[in-house]
């Protein structure tokens, strides 16, 4: 299904006109403070009081569960791919306890993303959910998708990163008999949840045309010391978020940059950004999947983009062990990134998608870590022809 969306997009957006792009002034934002460039780039605000904790792989059930099982007013749950399987059959028990005690559960999913999801959606409303397949088909864009995922419970807690809610997302990112697919996702507390929960219910408006309840939105609480933002991405004709935020944490960065994203397609101004970056002697480093991606017609294409950052002095790899379905960004000494944003034409420009961004040293260190445990399980691509990078 994501290849034949992949395709779509492809076709749909390399055929824009090039007076469409959006390319970011680079020398503009280098030494801007970041928070105000995030603010003018996306018009979200960065703010304090947030804890967010990693939780990679399968911890990210254990995390969903333990948080539905303290919900008290609303559990809200948006996702992209949601199947049958035991991993559903966990979120499905712990959601019926809450709504047994009277919490209120609202549930999207997408049309596309999950095509067989009629008895799961039974289920769900047989415990008492409110249910909705977004955008069905046919009759609208089958490419403009709800590619967000979200799990929001009170408003006061909110998990989101690249998971669906699938058994091949349970594990540890490590195996691929059975397939346990690499995946990055954050746990957040404080307020950036608010934007979390505005993006849920800007879908939900559409899903049924109502609005949350106010209670939905709780005054945040300081739970943290991390600077943090939610920014949203829809379809835009010019330039979605996702492509603004990319740009311009590429952009930012003075040190490093180091990607890890799934599909790694990206535009012209993104690849200029990441050449720019290099020969100015930033550390850039991209992780996408291998061999094991769920979208092998497109691994030509990924790497050539990816051998002709190479040879301009990007250091390219590919994760060997199983599928590597993670969306982060680390950006020099305290910038991360955490979220559903492909880096490829569909991503960029069609779906709606989301990211956490955050500026946190520990968790820049802790999120850095992750990176190089995965580079030491990948194949570097050095291309004939490939700059040195030695001192990396």
């Amino acid at each position: 299904m994501l290849a034949l969306l992949l395709c779509a997009g492809l076709l749909g957006c390399f055929g824009r006109s090039p007076a469409g792009e959006f390319r970011l002034d680079a020398p503009s934002v280098e030494n801007a403070d970041f928070g105000n460039a995030l603010f003018q780039t996306v018009a979200v605000t960065l703010k304090p009081g947030n804890r967010i904790d990693i939780v990679d792989n399968g911890r990210v059930f254990d995390a969903a569960i333990e948080e539905i099982a303290k919900a008290r007013r609303s559990i809200h749950i948006d996702s992209f791919i949601w199947s049958e399987g035991k991993v559903s059959d966990r979120l499905i028990d712990a959601i019926a306890r809450r709504t047994r005690a009277g919490v209120q559960c609202r549930i999207m999913v997408d049309a596309v993303g999950s095509p067989s999801f009629a008895s799961l959606q039974k289920r769900l409303e047989g415990i008492g959910c409110e249910v909705h397949r977004l955008r069905p088909i046919p009759g609208q864009d089958d490419v403009a998708r709800d590619h967000r995922k979200l799990i929001l419970v009170d408003g006061r807690v909110g998990i989101t990163g690249g998971f669906g809610i699938d058994d091949k997302w349970d594990g540890d990112g490590k195996s691929d008999e059975p397939p346990e697919w690499r995946d990055s996702n954050a746990r957040v507390s404080g307020p950036a949840v608010l934007d979390m929960q505005q993006a849920f219910s800007e879908n939900w408006q559409e899903a049924t045309g109502a609005l949350l309840p106010a209670d939905a939105f709780p005054k945040p609480i300081d739970a943290g010391p991390t600077w943090a933002a939610f920014v949203a991405s829809s379809e835009n004709s010019i330039a979605t978020r996702n492509d603004r935020v990319t740009q311009l944490m590429i952009a930012t960065a003075k040190k490093r940059i180091w990607i890890a994203n799934a599909y790694f397609l990206p535009s012209t101004p993104i690849m200029a950004l990441l050449t720019r970056k290099a020969h100015e002697g930033v550390d850039v480093r991209i992780l996408a999947a291998g061999d094991h991606t769920d979208t092998k017609p497109f691994l030509p294409s990924q790497r050539a983009r990816m051998d002709q950052l190479a040879r301009d002095g990007v250091r390219a790899f590919e994760y060997a062990p199983t599928m590597m379905h993670g969306k982060t960004m680390v950006v020099d000494d305290s910038i991360v990134m955490v979220g559903s944003c492909n880096l490829e034409p569909l991503s960029l420009n069609r779906m709606d998608e989301g990211a956490l961004v955050a500026v946190d040293a520990k968790l820049a260190r802790e999120e850095s870590r992750r990176f190089l445990d995965d580079l030491a399980r990948s194949t570097e691509r050095v291309p004939e022809g490939a700059r040195k990078t030695a001192g990396r």
